[in-house]
């Protein structure tokens, strides 16, 4: 049935909710879904006082970022499909618990064990959390325009977040910075109303698929098993769509052109945003004299001036239309990474980065809206799902990408 949330079906696409409706503030979902990119980025400038304090050394306390990582990409649509086929309000309430329950095992239980599998809870939470967000946004370009920014905003300054709370309290704060996601559920499922699908839960699609990204997200670090273990789960699921065309991965999400064009688009920005994001502080340290931390400063004025420019960007496709955006978009992926590469100056590289940070965040929001506004009202929470694990991939592949060229 369709979402009370969204407009009726006979809408035309991107006209919006019924009048009678109510929707969720922006605003509101923007709180909700921003706090995902803490556990992105939120640790990276405190990883070694976390190794210090537990004996061990940061590069096993690094497993608590990819475990973020593993959740954010598997919890997305699997969340998706709980908010498909449970509604809105219990795909809020399950994900914030989840959240709640990471960050108290974060806080509770000081050994590695438990921070990763804290992280992990809390990226399943908020992945969810995120996915809720925009598919509450709807078709609406302004408002997916906000929810996307506030991601990109976030993740700018989540490093210096993470640093600060580690100073004010301790590494455990870092780490379970994701929570602020719940503080602003309550407010949203006053106002959140769906229902859910009848559709029988597709538990073979739902398993095939997390052991397809679960495998995709491990590529970078085991190549060769973990991209023959991707090919055969992907077979698999292929196969399994032909027999259970309205299940896990819907037919007509995957099928439709428009999805998947822009569902690549996304990634391929996100590959070049989040590999930036690795490659310019290298270029940065090789063409000026500052330290770790003056770049790591410097680099928050491009990311938070692409994330805030990327909410402008989204919402001025709903007026100059999405083609010419979409040709911009794509020349400033395609430019950032070549002026890094023969840039010398800060401020070219820094201007790079800007360029990526303004593509990514804003394709983000552009593409979910192309990707999902021609699609029927009950197959879009399964569509953000599978179109947020698309710009999540890129955002895995992206720094590995930057780690295989500097090694070559």
């Amino acid at each position: 049935m369709p979402d009370s949330t969204t407009a009726p079906a006979t809408a035309p696409a991107g006209q919006g909710r019924s009048p009678a409706v109510r929707p969720v503030p922006a605003l509101l979902l923007a709180l909700i879904a921003g706090p995902l990119s803490f556990g992105i980025a939120g640790p990276s400038l405190v990883l070694d006082t976390i190794a210090g304090d537990l004996g061990t050394t940061a590069d096993a306390v690094t497993w608590t970022v990819t475990a973020f990582g593993w959740g954010i990409a598997v919890g997305t649509p699997l969340m998706a499909g709980l908010l498909r086929h449970k509604g809105a309000r219990t795909a809020l309430s399950v994900c914030a618990l989840l959240v709640i329950a990471g960050a108290a095992l974060v806080f509770a239980v000081p050994a590695l064990p438990a921070l990763i599998a804290g992280c992990a809870l809390q990226a399943l939470g908020t992945a969810g959390l995120t996915a809720a967000a925009m598919h509450l946004a709807d078709t609406s370009p302004l408002r997916m325009g906000l929810v996307t920014a506030s991601l990109a905003v976030v993740g700018s300054t989540a490093p210096l977040a993470g640093s600060l709370a580690n100073d004010v309290l301790s590494w455990k704060l870092t780490l379970a910075l994701p929570v602020l996601s719940v503080l602003a559920v309550p407010a949203v499922l006053r106002r959140a109303h769906s229902e859910p699908s009848r559709e029988r839960f597709d538990a073979l699609g739902a398993l095939l698929l997390t052991a397809l990204v679960t495998a995709l997200v491990f590529v970078p670090h085991y190549p060769l098993p973990a991209t023959l273990t991707s090919a055969a789960a992907l077979l698999l699921l292929i196969r399994h769509l032909r027999s259970r065309p309205r299940g896990f991965v819907p037919a007509v999400v995957v099928g439709k052109p428009a999805f998947l064009i822009a569902s690549v688009l996304a990634f391929v920005l996100a590959v070049v945003n989040f590999g930036l994001m690795f490659a310019i502080p290298d270029r940065l340290g090789e063409h000026t004299t500052w330290s770790a931390s003056e770049i790591g400063i410097a680099m928050v004025w491009p990311l938070v001036l692409g994330g805030t420019l990327s909410w402008f960007v989204v919402a001025a496709s709903a007026r100059m239309g999405r083609r010419p955006i979409i040709v911009v978009l794509l020349l400033l992926g395609i430019a950032a990474p070549v002026v890094t590469e023969f840039g010398t100056s800060s401020l070219v590289l820094l201007a790079a980065q800007a360029l990526a940070s303004i593509a990514a965040a804003s394709g983000q929001g552009v593409f979910a809206v192309q990707a999902t506004s021609t699609l029927p009202d009950e197959e879009r929470p399964s569509a953000i799902g599978l179109f947020n694990l698309c710009y999540l991939l890129g955002a895995a592949f992206g720094p590995a990408i930057v780690a295989l060229l500097a090694t070559t």
